[in-house]
């Protein structure tokens, strides 16, 4: 139905005014929604940028066939992966420590 028409007349005031006007209210949830998006890509590359850029350091190292070069890059990456690893578990073995002195106060 045309909208014109319907705004015309004094039932489609009503129903218009009842229902109100949404015509932005969905733009604005679609840049709401884009936002989102684009802050989670950022997030993304962010939090796996370096081991993705590593990974194709050491892919073309072993394209080009410098196989020793590819096998330093990957033992390098590895342990700095090992090394946030346990970082990740120490920090979490003091929160436990912290939670189970917190709940023996109790």
């Amino acid at each position: 139905m045309n909208m014109k028409k319907l705004r015309a007349s004094k039932f489609g005031r009503l129903v218009a005014r009842v229902l109100g006007e949404e015509t932005g209210a969905v733009m604005m949830e679609y840049v709401i929604i884009a936002v989102l998006i684009a802050a989670a890509v950022a997030v993304g590359a962010w939090y796996f940028g370096r081991s993705v850029n590593n990974e194709f350091r050491v892919a073309s190292h072993a394209v080009v066939g410098d196989d020793t070069q590819a096998n330093t890059q990957q033992t390098a990456a590895q342990g700095k992966v090992a090394g946030q690893d346990e970082a990740a578990r120490t920090t979490q073995k003091a929160k436990l420590v912290t939670d189970n002195e917190d709940a023996a106060d109790l």
